[in-house]
């Protein structure tokens, strides 16, 4: 164990492997609850991400990433079996005129990337575009947080952090991708929260200053108390169901 600890390489292959085990993990849930009509995927978003995902991918692999690789080739595997889940189970419009433009936004970086041989300019435009499929989501996610899986998208956030340090040097090129979705996993789960918390009715009531009246919360009893964290009754995590009226 201290030989692991003590050698940088060996550190970094455990970060990178534990980044794509935690990506596997987290797609299960999201799978499993996706076939069961429990949670609706944004078929727009995931197309995106599915194209985008792919040419980050193959991106990061020319440019000779390393451990690193292992999440983002989780990560874009993942993405694509949720998208073709999303044709059946998802909410949405699949291609639209703005998604077309961004398909095409994505062909022109391809384009670069052939001509120039260089990733970079590729990756850039990856996760420039990338950020309005998570824009959709991160939206629907407060909108409608019992359509999402808390557990995929906090698992995503922790996969992508290990995954920012598989990398092992202030490289760029390789930090962009886990970098980007560690931000945007952890938009997601906050959304989720936020959103949870609006439909609780766990907003803090703030009366005008002439009432000098304290602030409130709703006291529910200890068996009705909603759970942020998405555990149910009976301990599984995945999504919050309101309590029963009555």
């Amino acid at each position: 164990m201290y030989e692991f600890v003590s050698n940088p390489a060996l550190l970094l292959i455990g970060f990178g492997l534990l980044s794509g085990l935690l990506s596997t993990f987290a797609y299960l849930p999201y799978i499993r609850d996706t076939a069961a009509g429990h949670t609706q995927p944004q078929r727009a978003s995931w197309f995106i991400w599915s194209v985008l995902g792919s040419i980050a991918f193959l991106s990061q692999l020319y440019e000779g990433a390393g451990s690193s690789l292992w999440f983002a080739g989780v990560q874009v595997s993942g993405t694509i079996i949720v998208f073709l889940l999303s044709i059946r189970f998802g909410i949405g419009g699949l291609v639209k005129r703005s998604d077309c433009i961004v398909l095409a936004f994505a062909g022109a970086g391809l384009l670069i990337w052939y001509f120039t041989q260089n990733a970079v300019y590729a990756l850039a435009i990856t996760i420039g575009i990338s950020l309005l499929g998570g824009g959709v989501t991160v939206a629907k996610a407060h909108a409608a947080p019992e359509s999402e899986t808390l557990s995929t998208w906090f698992m995503s956030f922790i996969a992508s952090g290990c995954a920012i340090l598989s990398v092992g040097a202030l490289d760029w090129v390789f930090l962009a991708y886990p970098i980007y979705l560690f931000v945007l996993n952890g938009a997601i789960v906050l959304a989720i929260l936020l959103g949870r918390m609006r439909e609780a009715g766990a907003d803090v009531l703030i009366l005008t200053p002439a009432r000098r009246a304290p602030l409130r919360s709703p006291v529910l009893p200890a068996h009705r108390l909603p759970s942020l964290l998405g555990i149910h009754r009976r301990g599984s995590i995945g999504r919050w169901h309101p309590p029963i009226a009555g």
